[in-house]
């Protein structure tokens, strides 16, 4: 068995042709096409005699919009172009896979004469057929999972490690596009391959050996009272639902990272108090690394919210936080405070964190925690209190309120200067260490703000699986490998 380097998709696949010569894609085929063309196979579209120009011209398009070659494969030959493209697809070792609709045992003994493997869309069950020495597949969604196993069984006497991942498919073509999920292996023996909902899980589970997820990208919603376990208030989509019951049921399951691991990140509250831990943490120098001042509330109309913001050490302006972190459309809805009269039919869901704003010159420290290593980014943040301030002025002293994932109140006169806002990075770097033994999290991230006159480094926010997209690529993503790798090899031991 062979390591595979390249896939041949015939056109039938792909595409098809109205009656007034309009060629489209077929469903599942452009997805297929965007994941193999950052996958580093050799990718390429075939096709036969007897289409029209203007299909011809389509699919040449097509092709080399997604990376991949366009080759003329007649049924009584294997032409020219395909034998000119053969070096570039591989070498020893190694195979490539044609994947066709349609049985053409000419065609196919052809291929297999040159190394290659047959792959047959069909209702015909079963793996492989003896006779044909053909794959045989049900959906075309199932063709990556093949791929994956044939793979494997290539490096049955290496350490090749599969990882099944689940994320939206913006934030999986977001790490693709940067070379992040390969499935050829990567130089630390990393294969990925992307875990569907719509085929059956324990079936493609079984072909990996770590599921790297992003569960928050699957939540639909969750129940504000049940903090205190959130293990039981988060409601999943319905593949997200199976594939938590399939973790539980197989404990040894490799999960990059366990779902009880991420939970403290989904609650604000949660994630301050353990912020709070960060006052042991030494600094030869005059700085300080710390949580913010915080306060939590179940009604903007407490009697006694003055009493208690002072008690908590809040000073106007806050910031006002949903207490669910992430997962749900309104957890980035918030509001700036300048005064008590500011809570009144505040739009802020409730239960909030009331947080302290702290003045740091706009400058935001992104900090990016792969395994042991941890890389960090500076970008343009909201501007003091002084501005806001003023902004609401302008708008009738009325709270400024926004989502955090959409647009921040800034002020575009504003410059980016480090050097007005040092940053202590062993600082930042051992926090970053605590909070990895603390979290117990192989990938997550974090913001740091450096206040005006104190020079204490707040963290602010802390997420699971963070794009690091501030971070070159050929940098961050062999940290992101060997992260994973790193804690597939731990887990294993235990």
């Amino acid at each position: 068995m062979a390591m595979v380097r390249g896939v041949l998709l015939d056109e039938s696949l792909l595409f098809a042709e109205d009656a007034a010569g309009n060629v489209y894609f077929l469903p599942g085929a452009e997805a297929l096409l965007r994941r193999l063309q950052y996958s580093k196979l050799h990718v390429g579209i075939s096709y036969g005699e007897g289409l029209s120009s203007q299909k011809v011209a389509f699919l040449t398009r097509m092709a080399a919009l997604h990376s991949s070659d366009c080759v003329l494969l007649n049924t009584s030959c294997v032409g020219d172009a395909f034998y000119r493209m053969l070096p570039s697809w591989g070498s020893a070792g190694e195979s490539c896979f044609y994947v066709t609709s349609e049985k053409d045992e000419g065609l196919s003994l052809r291929l297999r004469t040159q190394g290659w493997k047959i792959v047959i869309l069909s209702s015909q069950d079963g793996r492989a057929d003896n006779n044909t020495e053909a794959v045989f597949i049900d959906r075309l969604e199932e063709l990556y999972v093949t791929l994956c196993h044939f793979s494997k069984m290539a490096f049955h006497d290496k350490m090749i490690v599969t990882i099944g991942y689940v994320m939206k498919p913006s934030r999986e073509e977001d790490f693709a596009k940067r070379g992040a999920f390969p499935m050829y292996p990567t130089p630390n023996g990393l294969m990925f391959v992307p875990l569907r909902f719509d085929l059956p899980l324990a079936s493609q589970i079984e072909e990996v050996d770590v599921i790297l997820h992003k569960a928050t990208d699957e939540i639909i919603s969750i129940d504000p009272g049940s903090f205190s376990d959130l293990s039981k208030g988060i409601s999943y989509s319905r593949g997200m639902q199976e594939l938590r019951r399939y973790m539980w049921n197989h404990p040894n399951c490799c999960v990059v990272d366990p779902l009880d691991n991420i939970y403290p990140l989904l609650d604000r509250l949660r994630i301050q108090q353990i912020l709070i831990g960060l006052e042991d943490i030494y600094s030869e120098t005059c700085c300080r690394i710390r949580a913010p001042h915080f306060l939590k509330v179940d009604s903007f109309h407490d009697l006694h919210l003055a009493e208690r913001l002072l008690e908590a050490k809040l000073l106007f302006p806050n910031i006002v936080k949903p207490q669910v972190a992430c997962g749900v459309a309104d957890a980035h809805s918030m509001a700036i405070v300048f005064k008590g009269e500011d809570f009144k039919n505040l739009s802020v869901p409730l239960p909030a964190i009331i947080q302290e704003y702290i003045d740091h010159g706009s400058l935001l420290f992104k900090f990016y925690v792969l395994g042991d290593k941890i890389f960090h980014a500076v970008k343009k943040s909201m501007p003091n209190s002084r501005f806001l301030l003023s902004s609401s002025a302008k708008n009738g002293f009325k709270p400024i309120t926004f989502d955090s994932l959409k647009s921040l109140p800034t002020d575009k006169d504003m410059q980016l200067n480090t050097n007005e806002q040092p940053l202590e990075v062993g600082l930042v770097t051992d926090a970053a260490n605590w909070l990895r033994k603390t979290l117990n999290l192989t990938i997550f991230g974090f913001d740091v703000v450096v206040q005006e006159g104190s020079g204490d480094h707040v963290i602010v926010d802390v997420n699971y699986l963070p794009s690091f997209k501030e971070i070159p690529d050929d940098v961050a993503v062999p940290a992101f490998w060997d992260a994973i790798k790193s804690s597939y090899e731990s887990r294993k031991v235990k």
